[in-house]
């Protein structure tokens, strides 16, 4: 069984209820645009331009979107305006189907590792106890690396939701080598028959070049341990930040190789829409979504059911 095998399903409610915000925000913006036409025209096109990049889409993958649509009206000659919100909801779902994550079976030899990266305040601590939390509740045996040695609240954080998933934490003092503490975390979680092995590192980007050298150090280290580690560098972004979570994407990208995406706290935003620029400007699938506080929302990406409750279907 692959990865995502091991998450229950989630009831589609929490996915409208949690893009509540950003449903009613681009389709009051959509009505407005569409108000008094009964064809789509390049006055419609240019409404709809600005209804997508102010809904945090992103300017270059919006002109994509707009690009299509021009494509199709061209091709057919006449598309009314009723017709535009189906035509919309289907380019949006392509665009997301070209970095849909893939699956990653666990093997039996070896525990499955993901790095998991992202500035202070995303969130971060917080996704991976829920993640440690799904995959216990799927009946893995996971391990935690506390590498965010310089914060003690990090630390700190981590060992709280170590304790309440039931999972243990691997930690050092404070200052120590982060590449150390991963180490010592894969020797730990190697020795024991871990399943999955998920490793905190420090959320700073004043230093790319610091960063970077960290990061490489972390993934040479747990090399010698297990050749493959890491299976899987998960960034971390804050969804209500917009398009400051796509320049922090941006940032990442360019000090290390990211393999998946978890977009936070999208209950409660209006800017949802950042999902679709920052999957398709990275080429990077979208992975999690979180959804609210619970242990249980945090989601499995699924983009028919994002767009879907994204155009209220």
């Amino acid at each position: 069984m692959g990865l995502f095998g091991f998450f229950s399903s989630k009831k589609k409610e929490t996915l409208d209820k949690g893009l509540e915000k950003t449903k009613t925000s681009v389709f009051d913006k959509l009505a407005r645009a569409v108000a008094g036409k009964s064809k789509v025209d390049d006055e419609v096109l240019d409404n709809l331009e600005e209804v997508l990049i102010t809904s945090d889409v992103g300017v270059e993958t919006t002109l994509k979107i707009i690009r299509r649509i021009e494509e199709r009206v061209a091709r057919d000659k006449y598309v009314s305006t009723g017709e535009l919100n189906g035509i919309l909801r289907e380019e949006i779902a392509s665009l997301l189907a070209e970095t849909e994550p893939t699956e990653a079976p666990l093997s039996g030899a070896a525990p499955y590792v993901i790095l998991v990266v992202g500035v202070n305040g995303v969130g971060k601590t917080t996704t991976i106890g829920k993640l440690a939390w799904q995959f216990r509740q799927a009946g893995k045996k996971v391990w935690l690396g506390a590498a965010d040695t310089f914060r003690a609240a990090a630390v700190e954080q981590l060992c709280i939701w170590g304790e309440r998933v039931g999972v243990p934490v691997v930690k050092q003092q404070m200052g120590s080598d982060p590449a150390s503490v991963a180490f010592d975390t894969l020797q730990s979680a190697k020795a024991n028959g871990a399943d999955v092995v998920i490793i905190d590192t420090a959320g700073r980007l004043h230093n790319k070049v610091g960063l970077m050298n960290e990061l490489k150090k972390i993934k040479e280290v747990m090399r010698k341990v297990l050749p493959d580690a890491p299976d899987e560098v998960l960034l971390v972004l804050d969804g209500s930040t917009g398009q400051n979570a796509f320049e922090q994407a941006k940032q990442f990208a360019a000090v290390t190789q990211i393999t998946s995406l978890a977009i936070t706290k999208l209950d409660g935003t209006a800017k949802g829409g950042v999902v679709i620029g920052i999957s398709d400007q990275l080429k990077v699938p979208v992975k999690y979504i979180g959804l609210g506080e619970g242990m249980e929302d945090l989601q499995l990406f699924d983009r028919k059911q994002f767009v879907d409750s994204l155009f209220g279907i």
